[in-house]
């Protein structure tokens, strides 16, 4: 099977996303650095097209259509397209962010390829491409085979490692904007709503997260975890019974109605591990639960558990957290 990958890339900040590196490092395993286009869309985006020669991709195409700066997913899948037919591209790869997992439905069925989302190992034989993901909540891995010439993967966050740094000559072929064809139905952002989190990094994005349960007994007590997340540098999260109990917002709920996460470090903190709250972290690459519950179903999916009064180890693993770092 031949074909290049096609790395769709996410600014931020003038800069690519940490999602985007994993995709370049994916597609560089795959295929090496020689088989490897990057695309990126929005007129603000030229630093980030730039910048996908640090780490390997010197091929790549630009839309700096200013229309498409922080455009709906659906927006973008034209040009996007066109891009892979451009570069003859058999693999589109996207990091697995609300954006990137939006873009694979609608570049699906745009591009007539096969599709699937949250996948962490990436294969390809001499009919197709096969990936593995986890499913049923985590509870059972999937592997699938992708047949066909065509194929649109979004990576599971944290699951790849970043791409090394190369440092290549940038090529950047600034691209045309491309026309909807009549009939296509456009997406259209009407507007965006911040929600209430905490001042660390972002829930779904970060490395190290740090959540709370009931066993906290009471919202005065929930500092307790955002001293540990502070020292750590992770994100606040919480359980159903914290948000629905009104101790922090929805926005911080992980689960099956909350935020997905699989960050390389999840600390459980007085969560006793209910279903619900187990379907959006089990993925974690590294679980550690403190509960005074040596019999809480968190413990089945923890890789380490520390049984005890949380208001005792907390503060203590904060304070050495806190030390080691020189905070």
């Amino acid at each position: 099977m031949t074909g290049r990958i096609l790395v769709v890339g996410e600014a931020r900040g003038g800069h690519l996303a940490e999602a985007t590196l994993e995709a370049i490092g994916t597609a560089r395993t795959l295929a090496g650095a020689d088989a490897i286009s990057g695309y990126v869309a929005g007129a603000s985006a030229q630093g980030a097209a730039a910048e996908f020669a640090r780490y390997g991709v010197s091929d790549v195409r630009w839309a700096s259509d200013p229309a498409l700066d922080d455009a709906a997913a659906g927006k973008v899948t034209p040009s996007v397209a066109a891009a892979a037919d451009a570069t003859g591209a058999s693999l589109v790869l996207v990091g697995g962010t609300s954006f990137g997992r939006e873009l694979t439905g609608h570049l699906a069925v745009r591009w007539n390829a096969a599709a699937a989302t949250g996948v962490t190992d990436v294969t390809r034989d001499a009919t197709g491409w096969q990936v593995r993901r986890p499913v049923f909540g985590g509870r059972a891995t999937e592997t699938r085979r992708l047949d066909g010439d065509r194929a649109v993967v979004a990576l599971r966050p944290h699951a790849f490692p970043i791409a090394a740094e190369a440092s290549l000559g940038p090529h950047v072929v600034p691209v045309d904007p491309v026309e909807t064809p009549a009939g296509w139905r456009e997406v259209r952002r009407l507007g965006t709503e911040a929600v209430a989190a905490g001042g660390g990094p972002s829930l779904t994005d970060a490395s190290i997260v740090v959540s709370g349960g009931r066993g906290v007994r009471a919202p005065e007590n929930f500092h307790l975890v955002e001293d540990l997340a502070v020292a750590l540098g992770a994100a606040v999260g919480a359980s159903r019974a914290v948000t629905d109990a009104g101790w922090r917002p929805g926005s911080y709920q992980v689960g099956q109605t909350g935020k997905a996460v699989s960050p390389q470090l999840y600390i459980a903190i007085g969560i006793s591990g209910a279903i619900q709250h187990l379907v959006g972290m089990v993925s974690s690459r590294v679980i550690v639960a403190i509960n005074s519950d040596g019999s809480a179903p968190i413990f089945k999916v923890a890789d380490y558990g520390v049984v005890g009064d949380l208001f005792q180890i907390v503060p203590a693993l904060t304070a050495e957290v806190r030390r080691a770092r020189g905070m």
